[in-house]
């Protein structure tokens, strides 16, 4: 299930980059402006921004297994979208910014439910509570091996055939992708023929009342008034503001700030999507370590807090790097300490919110996405006036802000189930 789960990952962050990559190449064929460009690259946050607790509702009503699969025959839909917009001798570049957005808005719609489910009904479902964050590890390294993957992929793309081909070529990966989903996945280890009463033990074991049942008609109106819910999601819209720079600008800033070709930027801009998988992981089973010594409140919140302010210096220090590849390694591990977090934020939510996860991930992911339609707009019009170091040194503090979000936070609950030893 977590495999399969991880190629859905993969895949949608490969389908949400591409654009990332070529826009440069589509901003100078359809003659747009930067700022235009990131009005379009923020339309998909807005689309999956306001879709995640939606999202979160519909995977806890009709399950896994139904969301997904029609949701990720849609990715493949909304990316041909991009390539069929006219060029320049049929409309103007604003009315072209404006098809481009409304596509973009509506992949951001249809790959919003992705993590709220995953993470609020496969993860809690499949696995004991106690080794939640490093599942949400793998899906954050899977995700971020497909950013890895988009930076070289589709500069290629671009290059030989085209910024419009690089969308068709890329679609059927999730048409690949919905048909495997409805094929191998169950919505819980009691439906799935390979689970022995052994393992379907194991995973109930310790769960109290976080177990499969569903939420109770209008559960989710308490969700938005637990406050550690709320701590959480406003230091993961931090954290996101740092995530969306590399998500939106990454290649950009490595062509215009730092000189390299779009091929070789590609390249370069793969390299932080590798340390992040790394940071993932690490952030994952630390955490989780931790969790069974010390319980939940040392488990989550210590190597979030430490890594989001260690990644929010590094990106700050980005900016006097004294070459092309020091900045290279310097945003490598700024997003492999970012990425750290990542994993901690999902646990740490449906620790406290209980049978209502997968409610509360929409919530915690609205912010952390929406902050995405910020940065796409905010960073070029800070370059535009002050220069790509102020933009750097915002993101830094923004970073710092969300570390320290993480000093009240209570990560405990009713039903979290006890520390346990290893063996």
């Amino acid at each position: 299930m977590i495999a399969l789960a991880g190629v859905a990952s993969f895949i949608a962050y490969l389908l949400r980059i591409n654009l990332s990559v070529a826009g440069d190449a589509m901003r100078a064929d359809l003659g747009l402006s930067r700022v235009q460009l990131g009005v379009v690259l923020g339309a998909f946050a807005w689309g999956y921004g306001l879709f995640q607790f939606p999202g979160g509702l519909l995977g806890d009503r009709i399950g896994a297994r139904r969301a997904l699969t029609w949701l990720i025959l849609a990715w493949a839909v909304m990316n041909l979208l991009p390539a069929l917009v006219p060029g320049t001798a049929l409309l103007p570049p604003l009315l072209l910014t404006m098809l481009l957005a409304g596509a973009r808005f509506l992949m951001g719609a249809a790959q919003a439910p992705l993590f709220p489910v995953i993470g609020g009904t496969t993860i809690r479902f499949w696995f004991p509570p106690a080794a939640w964050a490093l599942p949400n590890a793998l899906l954050n390294a899977a995700a971020a091996f497909g950013s890895a993957a988009a930076g070289p992929l589709i500069g290629w793309l671009v290059v030989t055939a085209g910024w419009r081909l690089s969308f068709l070529l890329t679609a059927p990966a999730a048409l690949l992708c919905a048909l495997w989903w409805w094929w191998s996945y169950r919505d819980g280890p009691a439906q799935h023929a390979g689970v022995s009463p052994a393992e379907a033990a194991y995973i109930a074991s310790g769960r109290g009342t976080t177990g499969v049942a569903p939420p109770a008609p209008g559960a989710w109106k308490a969700v938005l008034r637990q406050r550690q819910v709320l701590l959480l999601t406003l230091s993961y819209f931090c954290s996101n503001y740092l995530f969306y720079f590399f998500f939106n600008w990454l290649v950009i800033y490595l062509v215009e700030a730092r000189g390299f070709t779009l091929l070789d930027g590609g390249w370069y801009a793969a390299a932080p999507w590798i340390t992040g998988a790394v940071g993932a992981l690490a952030g994952g089973f630390v955490a989780d370590r931790l969790t069974r010594l010390h319980g939940p409140q040392v488990g989550y919140r210590w190597p979030a807090l430490v890594s989001l302010a260690v990644a929010g210096g590094l990106i700050f220090a980005v900016a006097g790097a004294p070459t092309p590849l020091a900045a290279v390694g310097l945003l490598s591990l700024c997003l492999g300490f970012q990425q750290a977090t990542d994993p901690v934020y999902w646990a740490a939510t449906a620790v406290v919110a209980g049978r209502d996860a997968a409610s509360a991930c929409g919530i915690l992911n609205t912010a952390g996405n929406v902050v995405g339609a910020l940065v796409a707009v905010v960073v070029p019009l800070t370059v535009e006036a002050l220069g790509w170091p102020a933009a750097l040194a915002t993101t830094a503090a923004i970073s710092l802000l969300g570390a320290l979000l993480w000093v009240p936070v209570r990560v405990e609950a009713a039903d979290t189930p006890a520390p346990v030893q290893p063996a």
